[in-house]
């Protein structure tokens, strides 16, 4: 979401012209809007199904225990019971950095 914030204007519209649509630039921008955890978290549970953000939840445990570099996919999986698929997709995102977004907010945190 940050790193979205701070692209310039001439990238939104490489991001449109992409095949996105203006309405997910009108979702990234609410979620700049937030300014705090609870803020955050009040939002997603009008957004989001229990289930959304309990996959969300677990998407991103996920991706801190890759990141950690402890677990086999085996282990992970047996700790947060997400399926091996899931967790080969993140993986696949943190390591070959298809958007960044991961290693992004990994690396931030880690400040």
């Amino acid at each position: 979401i940050l790193y979205y914030h701070d692209i310039t204007v001439q990238q939104r519209s490489a991001i449109l012209s992409a095949g996105h649509h203006a309405d997910y630039v009108e979702l990234f921008d609410a979620l700049l809007h937030l300014k705090n955890a609870k803020e955050c978290e009040n939002f997603l549970r009008d957004l989001c199904t229990h289930q959304e953000i309990k996959a969300l939840r677990e998407r991103w445990k996920v991706c801190q225990l890759l990141e950690s570099g402890e677990f086999s996919y085996r282990d992970i999986h047996e700790k947060t019971k997400v399926s091996l698929v899931t967790i080969g997709r993140i993986a696949r995102f943190l390591n070959e950095d298809s958007h960044g977004g991961y290693r992004l907010v990994l690396q931030r945190i880690k400040k």
